[in-house]
């Protein structure tokens, strides 16, 4: 069964892919006869409801400095496609959430993954919090004292914007640091949303974990660990890969989202967790297979790829 599939994604020569995920995502697609497309979100044109995006017929070949071709851009109504997926990095801006309120456009007939309306829905820091007994002491607000009194109660805190991503803008603040105020000061004249903030979990020390839930499963993990002096343990802050298995905890918090994930159509995710608690649901564009599967001799972007033709198959009712 060959499918014609749409990677909505940032523009494929930036990418590294020696870590990029959505490049093995491509890689095993068209090991499996898939027709491959390409195009960028601002390629995306609404008239009335018809849905067409300028798009690229696209190859994919893992040799550096020519690691894929395009053909030439041709207009296409996207409600043609078979598979489309949302794969562009955040920020999680309007541009982003317009672009969900599109693609809903050509679903139920074309599968989206992750499903657009709850991608909009369902924000890292934000989703996170309808598991309260799986994640940390965590508040949101703009309320300057609200985040006074929260690190009088737990002393060391972590800062960072709401809707940012790989770590950027991440500050751990002790109970003597006195920059605080000035900081919540720069966040508001930076961002419009409120601030997140968490009890800092000492945990962090010994690794952030990502671990990857396809159709609601675990597939796979890997420990993020924090360089030397650094709070953050995110990849693109610095972190270096460690093999890991899962605890027992981890499976309960698996255990836990996995269904409610798996009813909202989110195929691919990545949750980030710290210790015994769970910080982030990642669904708008998750990393770490190809540092899981060099770790662990795995290839979950044919697991993944399983999933999305098993979704495809009940999507037509076949």
């Amino acid at each position: 069964m060959s499918l014609a599939v749409a990677f909505q994604m940032d523009p494929i020569e930036s990418i590294n892919i020696d870590t990029d995920s959505s490049f093995m995502m491509a890689l095993e697609a068209q090991k499996r006869g898939h027709t491959l497309y390409h195009y960028h979100p601002r390629d995306l044109s609404l008239t009335g409801n018809v849905l067409t995006a300028r798009v690229r017929e696209m190859t994919v070949v893992r040799r550096k400095g020519a690691h894929y071709t395009l053909g030439e851009p041709r207009i296409v109504d996207l409600s043609t496609m078979d598979v489309v997926l949302m794969r562009q990095d955040p920020p999680f801006d309007m541009a982003y959430i317009t672009a969900t309120h599109m693609l809903e456009h050509i679903q139920p007939k074309v599968l989206v993954l992750n499903d657009p309306a709850e991608v909009r829905n369902a924000p890292e820091k934000l989703f996170v919090t309808h598991f309260p007994d799986l994640m940390p002491p965590t508040l949101i607000t703009s309320d300057k004292q609200a985040v006074l009194d929260f690190r009088a109660q737990h002393k060391d805190i972590i800062v960072k914007p709401l809707f940012g991503n790989g770590g950027a803008g991440v500050f751990h603040l002790k109970p003597d640091d006195e920059n605080l105020g000035s900081l919540l000061e720069l966040f508001t004249q930076l961002y419009r949303e409120p601030v997140i903030v968490q009890k800092y979990l000492p945990e962090i020390r010994q690794g952030d974990k990502r671990i990857i839930l396809i159709d609601g499963e675990p597939a796979g993990a890997v420990s993020r660990m924090p360089q030397e002096g650094e709070a953050r343990a995110n990849f693109h802050a610095g972190g270096s890969a460690k093999k890991t298995e899962l605890t027992p905890r981890e499976q309960e918090i698996c255990k836990a989202i996995g269904p409610v994930l798996r009813e909202k159509g989110l195929v691919f995710v990545g949750i980030d967790v710290i210790g015994d608690y769970m910080t982030e649901i990642n669904v708008t564009s998750p990393t770490g297979i190809q540092e899981i599967n060099r770790l662990d001799g795995s290839a979950l972007e044919a697991t993944l790829w399983d999933a999305i033709e098993r979704r495809h198959r009940e999507n037509k009712g076949t």
